[in-house]
């Protein structure tokens, strides 16, 4: 049978629209067959990502975004709500997973798929959906860097305003003035230290062979010195010694017998201001003074007249002679004896 014109040109414009439709599904990131996995995820805003946008994981493209819907009625990190589709067979999603949506490269923007680092038990069916955050640009991420510097390049530029104005007021007409003026006496001033180098250096060589004289005698003295160590060292000892026996006198010990002895002495000195004991008695009894000196008198009366007239106390009788004075025993002649010999000549 054979077509008529009318007949082809009818057949070529269906398929023309069928190519159409299936060239739009496709290029919105439906398969050409069908059967994808669809899933949604919400995020504050679209990040300017576009419908056929890529979906990856690890970098390897597995679908497409699919839709995307403004939901101005959600919550602020929910106004945006996005359906894409994952055409790769044999991916599974598991629970835990997150919908990242940001840069896939300097121009292109998608979503990226993290898998969770613990896989839990199960996987999201088609039409479940996945929870979604927003990741920082590249732009977003240089602006986050450079805003730092830029503020410290602002502070820097403030300063070096500052240190130009601060110049210009020094090199003005009256700065300049005070700068020539404060050369002029620089140049005084490295002037006479010039001089006074040379001074020093005229005075250096003049006293040179003085200046000899005293180190010859600085060198006779060390000299001397280290002839006498060895007495220089025998004294150091000698000074050790005593500081060790210093040390280890009982100072302590003494000090204390000192202080007793003292307190005895002290208690000793009150009685005899009291009046107690002997000698208190005799320092402050006038009567008994007058006593022991009267009888020291007649005591020495006595010696002196028994050595004077001994045969009127001592007798010594021969045979047949009278008995005349008093008459003592041999007992009271030796006692006698006795206290004679201890009188001084």
């Amino acid at each position: 049978m054979k077509l008529s014109k009318e007949i082809k040109a009818g057949f070529i414009a269906v398929g023309a629209i069928v190519l159409l439709v299936v060239g739009i599904n496709f290029l919105k990131g439906y398969s050409l067959l069908g059967g994808d996995d669809t899933f949604y995820a919400y995020f504050p805003n679209s990040g300017q990502v576009m419908v056929s946008g890529n979906v990856t994981l690890n970098g390897v493209i597995i679908g497409k975004i699919l839709d995307i819907q403004n939901v101005p009625s959600n919550p602020e990190n929910r106004r945006v709500k996005i359906k894409f589709s994952v055409s790769e067979s044999g991916i599974d999603l598991p629970k835990g997973t997150i919908i990242e949506l940001g840069s896939l490269d300097l121009l292109t923007k998608g979503l990226i798929v993290n898998y969770p680092d613990q896989f839990k038990s199960g996987y999201y069916r088609p039409g479940d959906e996945i929870p979604g955050k927003m990741s920082a640009d590249m732009f977003s991420q240089v602006k986050q860097y450079a805003d730092p510097i830029s503020q410290k390049l602002q502070s820097l530029i403030l300063h070096i305003d500052g240190m130009v104005n601060s110049l210009s007021g020094v090199f003005d007409e009256n700065g300049s003035n005070d700068i020539t003026a404060s050369i002029k006496e620089l140049r005084i001033t490295i002037k006479k230290i010039g001089d006074l180098s040379s001074e020093i250096q005229g005075f250096v060589g003049q006293e040179k062979a003085q200046f000899s004289k005293i180190m010859d005698h600085v060198e006779s003295i060390t000299s001397n010195l280290k002839k006498s160590s060895d007495e220089v060292s025998a004294i150091i000892g000698n000074t050790k010694k005593i500081s060790d026996d210093l040390v280890t006198a009982d100072f302590k010990g003494t000090i204390l017998e000192a202080q007793t002895t003292l307190k005895k002495f002290n208690f000793m000195l009150e009685d005899v201001n009291k009046g107690s004991g002997t000698l208190g008695k005799l320092i402050h009894d006038e009567k008994l003074y007058n006593e022991l000196v009267e009888t020291n008198n007649e005591l020495q009366e006595l010696v002196d007249d028994l050595q004077a007239h001994p045969e009127r106390y001592v007798h010594l009788s021969v045979i047949g002679g009278k008995s005349k004075g008093l008459q003592l025993t041999g007992k009271q002649e030796g006692k006698l004896k006795k206290w004679l010999d201890t009188i001084p000549d």
